[in-house]
C-alpha cells in the first residue's frame, strides 16, 4: 500500500525543515562562539602577561616616585622647622643688642671718662653680633640705601640735601634677617631729597 502524502505531511515536513535549518544555525553559531572563545595560544597568553607585568611596573614606579617625593618634602620642612626654631629667641636676643647700642653711643657722647665703659659693651655687642651671626641672624643694610619695602620700615620722612630722594636718611632700629628671612625690617627715615 502505497499511500500519498497529504497535506498534513508537506506541513509538517516544512516545519521539521524550517526547526532543522534552525538548529543547525544554532549549532553553527555555537561553534563559532566556542572557535573565537578558544585558548590563547603561547605567545599570545606570553604577550598579554608582559603587558599586565609593564602595567604593574608603571603602577610601582609611579607610587615609589610619590612616596620619594613626599619624603623629601617631608624633610624640608622638617629641616625648616629646625632651622627657624630659635626665631622668638633671637627676637628677644636683638633687643638686648639694640640697649647695647644705645649704651655705646650714649658712653661715647658723654665724655672721655666712659670711654672704658664703651669699650666693654662694644665687645659685648661684638660677641652677641658673632653669637647672632653663628646661627644666620645678619644685619640688614639699611643706611644710606635705597629705600626697599621688602627689607626696611619707614616711619617718617624728611628733608635731607646730604642723601638722594627715596634713600635711607636714617636708622631707627636695625634690621635682621634670619637664613635670607627678614625677621625684624629695618625702621628708617626715608630722605625727601633737598626739600
Amino acid at each position: 500500500m502505497n499511500e500519498q502524502p497529504t497535506h498534513e505531511d508537506d506541513a509538517t515536513e516544512n516545519e521539521l525543515d524550517v526547526v532543522g535549518a534552525d538548529f543547525e544555525a544554532a549549532t553553527d553559531q555555537v561553534f563559532d562562539d566556542q572557535s573565537q572563545a578558544q585558548p590563547e595560544t603561547r605567545d599570545e597568553e606570553m604577550d598579554r602577561l608582559r603587558a599586565e607585568v609593564e602595567a604593574a611596573d608603571k603602577r610601582v614606579l609611579l607610587a615609589q616616585a610619590d612616596a620619594e617625593n613626599f619624603r623629601k618634602r617631608m624633610r624640608r620642612d622638617y629641616e625648616d622647622q629646625l632651622k627657624f626654631a630659635p626665631l622668638a629667641v633671637i627676637t628677644d636676643i636683638l633687643q638686648v643688642r639694640d640697649n647695647l647700642v644705645r649704651a655705646i653711643e650714649a658712653a661715647s657722647t658723654e665724655n672721655q671718662g666712659a670711654e672704658g665703659l664703651r669699650e666693654g659693651v662694644a665687645m659685648v655687642a661684638k660677641q652677641l653680633d658673632d653669637a647672632l651671626a653663628k646661627h644666620g641672624v645678619e644685619e640688614i643694610p639699611a643706611a644710606g640705601e635705597q629705600f626697599d619695602p621688602n627689607f626696611h620700615e619707614a616711619i617718617s620722612q624728611m628733608p635731607c640735601p646730604d642723601v638722594e630722594e627715596g634713600k635711607v636718611a636714617h636708622v631707627a632700629v636695625t634690621g635682621f634677617r634670619m637664613h635670607g628671612r627678614v625677621i625684624r625690617p629695618a625702621q628708617v627715615v626715608v630722605s625727601m631729597g633737598q626739600g
